[in-house]
């Protein structure tokens, strides 16, 4: 069961929620982590602190740190590599558990929801078809000038859905993506042992919440 923090969040009163793409509706693990060794070998950095730094920012922000003495067309052929690896590598990319029940049970209650993705529109189209997923809302870096941890995406996300951020639930399993929620201005869900406004095991808890 979810952990829920005292106050006067009430979880049954969200218009509408507002999720993070990998590891929140999408298991892509095996694919991320493949694609930052691969990368970091070719680049000549640490895969294992590539994999870690990228969690839930978009790629050309993990390039920047990973690699500041390039130059600005340098970092954009660096970033556009390092997702040519992930755009076919979807053979083990599948939803997280409890997620199309919860899906089932927004769509049913006409709850909104939409995909806020630190990925391209390429590659979140490619994750979430693998998935089985088709969000009726999708905000990615292509659509934005600014990525997790600014709140532009749920913002945005929002907008689309013609709900008030703080009418909005973001589900997230990354603190970036979870800093971006609080500054959009929405209440939040934690999953891996982050800390929210509510605390999930898995996206079964939240729908459990809900009913």
């Amino acid at each position: 069961m979810p952990e829920i923090k005292p106050g006067p969040f009430d979880v049954t009163a969200v218009r509408a929620v507002l999720f993070d793409m990998d590891g929140t509706l999408v298991d892509s693990d095996g694919a991320v982590e493949r694609s930052w060794l691969a990368w970091a070998s070719e680049y000549g950095v640490d895969g294992r602190e590539a994999y870690e730094m990228a969690h839930g920012s978009p790629s050309i922000a993990t390039v920047r740190k990973l690699l500041p003495h390039l130059d600005e067309a340098a970092m954009v052929v660096a970033s556009a590599r390092q997702l040519e690896l992930q755009y076919d590598d979807l053979s083990d990319v599948h939803a997280t558990p409890g997620a199309h029940e919860l899906l089932l049970l927004l769509t049913t209650r006409g709850i909104g929801w939409a995909v806020v993705t630190s990925a391209d529109t390429r590659l979140a189209k490619a994750r979430l078809n693998a998935a089985g997923i088709v969000a009726p809302v999708l905000v990615t870096t292509d659509d934005i000038a600014a990525g997790k941890p600014d709140p532009e995406g749920y913002r945005r996300a929002a907008e689309l859905l013609g709900v008030d951020p703080a009418d909005c639930l973001v589900v997230e399993d990354a603190e970036v993506g979870l800093q971006a929620g609080r500054a959009a201005g929405a209440h939040t869900a934690a999953l891996r042992g982050l800390d929210g406004d509510l605390r999930l095991e898995t996206l079964a808890d939240l729908a459990a919440a809900l009913n």
